[in-house]
């Protein structure tokens, strides 16, 4: 089978393609055949060494995918053979809250990744996938998905008549866009471009605000609110967002922290504004299959689909991952085989 790996070094350069013979699965395992996968912004970060500078050799980058069970191991009964599936991102996490043996777990490093045409996975940490979606926008579920699930529904319990902002229009962000708008919240969408606000409002953003116009967006945020503040804030930035959130926040309102954008480390983190704010600071790393699969029956009842960026053939994965690493998508950018 084709594959990619990162090899002799770290960085896009170091990423090639190779052939490894497709795995057979053992006991309680299933094959897996590729149909599409997505990309993440953990996934350059993985590539680059930032998130393990000790990595093995060889390893298979990309952590979401879909695809077609096309082998099953002795004692695998979850699925048939034909059944669409994604893995979860962390294979071990099935329900409940996570353990640090958990994080061992996770897809595209430490474990190997799916890009390949080929995944072996333990039936345990694979779900079915909803119907109505084609390949390309089911392979967006694993990580951004869910990530949004599990801050806007499990953790954030967004309700009709929230305002909830979300920074970006990135595929956390956009996914958080959606779900808070099934249950009936206003979204208030952050971008620096004018064009992208322009698709998150027809998404059904209630409200834009550029903050290439506006830095002090947080302000924009309450003015917006009548002072108020909003409810739930999705913080993708990190670092350099992390204090206006908390301006933009009401007493009492909650802050999801996804991502890390523009760093990982604050250093002058407003002690005091959070404090007269009472915020809830939660930090969000994926979730559990069980919110997986909880996630996938409201899309399919609902009929929702994912914001696409663009579609690149699996010869050009590499391409995918530049885009991916200039920043400038829109939802989520997509590898068919």
């Amino acid at each position: 089978m084709k594959a990619y790996v990162v090899r002799g070094g770290f960085g896009l350069d170091h990423v090639v393609q190779v052939d490894r013979p497709i795995p057979e699965p053992g006991p309680g395992q299933a094959l897996v055949r590729l149909k599409a996968l997505s990309l993440n912004s953990r996934d350059i970060g993985v590539i680059e060494g930032f998130y393990n500078p000790e990595r093995t050799e060889g390893l298979i980058p990309v952590s979401d995918g879909v695809g077609e069970i096309v082998a099953l191991g002795e004692g695998a009964a979850r699925f048939k053979l034909g059944d669409r599936v994604c893995g979860i991102f962390t294979q071990s996490w099935i329900d409940g809250e996570p353990t640090p043996a958990n994080w061992t777990s996770t897809l595209g490093s430490p474990l190997n990744g799916l890009l390949a045409e080929y995944a072996m996975l333990p039936e345990e940490g694979l779900v079915r996938v909803p119907d109505h979606l084609s390949d390309a926008e089911a392979a967006t579920l694993p990580c951004a998905a869910v990530t949004a699930w599990h801050a806007v529904v499990e953790e954030g319990q967004v309700r009709a008549g929230d305002t909830v902002v979300v920074q970006g229009t990135g595929g956390v962000s956009m996914f958080a866009l959606q779900f808070a708008k099934l249950q009936g919240a206003q979204v208030i969408v952050t971008s620096g471009s004018g064009e992208k606000l322009e698709r998150a409002l027809a998404m059904g953003a209630d409200h834009g605000i550029l903050y290439t116009e506006k830095a002090d967006w947080e302000n924009a945020v309450l003015a917006y609110t009548q002072g108020r503040g909003a409810d739930h804030i999705v913080d993708v930035g990190g670092a350099a967002t992390l204090n206006r959130s908390v301006a933009a926040l009401r007493v009492g309102g909650r802050i999801s922290i996804v991502g890390l954008l523009s760093g990982a480390a604050v250093e002058d983190f407003a002690i005091v504004p959070a404090i007269l704010k009472k915020a809830r600071l939660q930090a969000i790393n994926v979730g559990s299959r069980a919110m997986f699969e909880s996630m996938n029956r409201a899309i399919g009842h609902n009929g929702l689909r994912p914001a696409i960026d663009s579609v690149f053939p699996f010869d050009e994965a590499v391409e995918a991952l530049r885009r991916l690493k200039t920043g400038s998508y829109f939802g989520k950018i997509c590898i068919t085989l």
